[in-house]
């Protein structure tokens, strides 16, 4: 992997609600393996740059209603992922 990942609490909170959804979790994984090997999000993710309180952030939807925020540092190679949830839940 070409980044190390870190993961914030505010992360392992989302996680920690679906770990009773197995194949939400494996696609969650796979997400961050991805990302954490630089490689393009397909599409579907609808991966893209965040603004304003969260500039220098990015976001990719892993279902419609699950949103990844999270934070590549190219200096350090560390792909923070910081929040797993809904709109309502991570915004």
């Amino acid at each position: 992997m070409k980044y190390q990942v870190r993961y914030s609490k505010a992360f392992k909170k989302g996680l920690k609600k679906l770990k009773n959804n197995q194949e939400i979790l494996e696609l969650t994984k796979a997400v961050i393996i991805k990302l954490a090997n630089d490689e393009t999000l397909e599409p579907k993710y609808k991966d893209h740059k965040l603004s304003g309180e969260y500039e220098g952030f990015r976001e990719c939807h892993i279902l419609p209603n699950l949103l990844l925020i999270y934070q590549k540092q190219e200096s350090l190679l560390i792909l923070s992922c910081i929040a797993l949830g809904s709109h309502s839940e991570v915004f």
